[in-house]
């Protein structure tokens, strides 16, 4: 039986969300977690339940309201014992959001915190705060961006990874507060450090400086 369908027809290279019903679809872990399934290739609701670990009815709800906004479509339907079967496919290989939604943004990250702790090996997370030019973020922005865009990937039968990058400026606090204590020559900023066994990771905080791995 084969897993993949003959002849798909290949995504379009750039789509632009903007429609009301495509960000309320964006607004489910869950159906981030499709979308990033069928980032590489086609799959039926069957292998997508079986690779994110969910429910076959879930997934096809999920998939169908994917489908109405646009985001994934239909390749190829073929006849199966009981029935039928669907192989979806993403529409674009890229989904550009030119107008973030907190609530979309809220489900991406719920959805890769999902998948990290899914995740069988060692991973890798840094988060730094550090006080930039707006030039000087610019610059890095087109840096983090390059670097992952020239990243070449290997034969298909190696493991999928999954990198996030993400560039924001803070917003100002939004009312008056007592300025910080001033840290005294000498002392050392206070920490907080946790390690999570289910990622493999450990976060680390620093006043100032923010947190790293």
């Amino acid at each position: 039986m084969r897993d993949q369908p003959s002849h798909p027809t290949p995504p379009e290279d750039v789509l632009e969300i903007g429609a009301p019903e495509q960000f309320a679809a964006l607004s489910h872990p869950l159906r981030q977690r499709l979308l990033f399934a069928l980032g590489h290739r086609p799959a039926t609701t069957r292998q997508l339940a079986a690779q994110l670990d969910a429910k076959k009815g879930n997934v096809a709800h999920h998939l169908k309201v994917l489908r109405d906004a646009g985001l994934v479509r239909v390749v190829e339907t073929r006849q199966v014992r009981g029935g039928t079967e669907q192989y979806h496919q993403r529409t674009a290989r890229h989904m550009v959001v030119a107008e973030p939604r907190a609530a979309g943004t809220a489900a991406m990250l719920t959805a890769f915190a999902q998948e990290l702790d899914r995740s069988s090996t060692e991973t890798h997370l840094t988060v730094r705060h550090l006080r930039l030019s707006p030039e000087k973020a610019g610059e890095l922005g087109e840096a983090l961006t390059k670097l992952v865009g020239v990243a070449e990937e290997d034969a298909e039968d190696q493991p999928l990874h999954a990198v996030l990058v993400a560039l924001y400026q803070q917003a100002p606090p939004t009312s008056t507060t007592s300025p910080a204590r001033p840290i005294q020559a000498g002392t050392a900023p206070s920490t907080l450090s946790a390690n999570n066994p289910a990622t493999g990771f450990t976060e680390t905080e620093r006043e100032s400086t923010g947190f790293a791995e």
